[in-house]
């Protein structure tokens, strides 16, 4: 069976009662994308040098409190790291940066870039410069995709939980791939040639540049040039969907809400979706401004996604999670993921950590 991703690895850094944790590596570049930041504790450290954006979905402490190990992990590495989210995100970085002392900064440390997301879809910049102790200085708005690659794009709207909250979008990058059957209608022939189209392609440059090509006429290979190479890719490429991923969290079932969810999220290859109580209790999520099964249910009807990961399902159900598989109802085309119930290790105890020998009874 073939992966539904040519570039993204996404892994839940999490158990379906732990509070949520997003990661998503990027295969070519060995990079990384974290999706909320709640418990952080248990990831190693290199999980956290590999982080270039970070995209929460509002500040509740379940999905932000993970920000300290972000930072305690990340402000002495020479790079900037970009964290999104909805309004007020930037004053929030603010405090945290201000609990500690930073007089022993240095010249190499690194910053943080915070990016607004107003409700209008434009993003205000401030950047936190770890070489001046994390002093703030605007880098103005903007408007356009959150963030992008030629691997990759994050776009986001934001939706209602009582607070302004974000759900993202993550697209991969169209791929260059060629389509074996259309090359020989064409009577185009494989060669090193591909290599200087493939560069073109990945350089963002492939229209209005010229390229050589080996081209069979009648039984004799020629080498001839095309005046624009974009134009003849598109006569020999392979067309295929690229694969998307949805992170939607915390958010109230209204019609506004699922619009704006359509809007972004609708036919995504695998979306990652809270759904916090059991049918029984969708007064207590319309209150919280949550997702019950039902609601669950109900949108994914509408998303229709070709997986679904259910997580952050309410810690009122400790008794375990098979309730909550057992009321969601995927309609066809639909897989739903299992999580495991926790992943984060228990705490440990007192008398399970070795005491100095000097200061035990003899």
């Amino acid at each position: 069976m073939p992966k539904p991703f040519r570039y993204l690895e996404p892994t839940f850094f999490a158990g379906l009662f732990d509070d949520p944790l997003l990661l998503i590596r990027v295969r070519p570049t060995g990079r990384a994308l974290l999706f909320d930041c709640g418990k952080m504790h248990h990831l190693a450290k290199r999980v956290y040098t590999s982080i270039d954006a970070i995209f929460i979905s509002h500040a509740h402490m379940d999905h932000f409190m993970g920000m300290d190990s972000v930072i305690r992990h990340s402000h002495a590495s020479p790079r900037t790291i970009d964290v999104f989210g909805p309004p007020g995100l930037s004053k929030r970085m603010a405090n945290k940066f201000a609990c500690y002392d930073w007089n022993l900064a240095d010249t190499f440390w690194g910053n943080f870039r915070v990016n607004e997301v107003g409700a209008n879809g434009r993003v205000a910049s401030t950047l936190y410069s770890g070489p001046e102790a994390f002093l703030a200085s605007s880098e103005g708005e903007r408007n356009g995709v959150l963030y992008g690659n030629r691997h990759l794009t994050v776009s986001g709207t934001q939706c209602e939980h009582h607070i302004p909250v974000m759900a993202y979008r993550i697209d991969e990058g169209a791929a260059f791939v060629l389509d074996d059957e259309r090359m020989a209608a064409e009577g185009i022939k494989k060669g090193e040639w591909l290599k200087d189209m493939e560069k073109l392609f990945h350089d963002g440059v492939m229209e209005g540049s010229p390229v050589k090509y080996l081209h069979d006429s009648g039984g004799s290979i020629e080498e001839k040039v095309a005046p624009d190479a974009a134009k003849l890719y598109q006569r020999i490429r392979m067309f295929e969907e690229p694969a998307s991923i949805g992170y939607v969290t915390d958010i109230g079932y209204s019609e506004e809400n699922v619009a704006k969810l359509a809007g972004l999220v609708q036919g995504v290859t695998l979306l990652v979706c809270e759904c916090a109580f059991l049918a029984s209790e969708s007064k207590k999520a319309g209150v919280s401004r949550h997702l019950c099964t039902t609601q669950f249910n109900q949108l994914l009807d509408r998303l229709r996604p070709k997986y679904v990961l259910p997580m952050h399902f309410s810690k009122t159900y400790q008794r375990g999670s098979e309730p909550l598989y057992q009321e969601i109802e995927p309609p066809p085309g639909v897989t739903v993921l299992k999580i495991p119930d926790r992943l984060t290790p228990r705490p440990i105890m007192e008398s399970e950590v070795p005491r100095p020998v000097e200061l035990q009874r003899h």
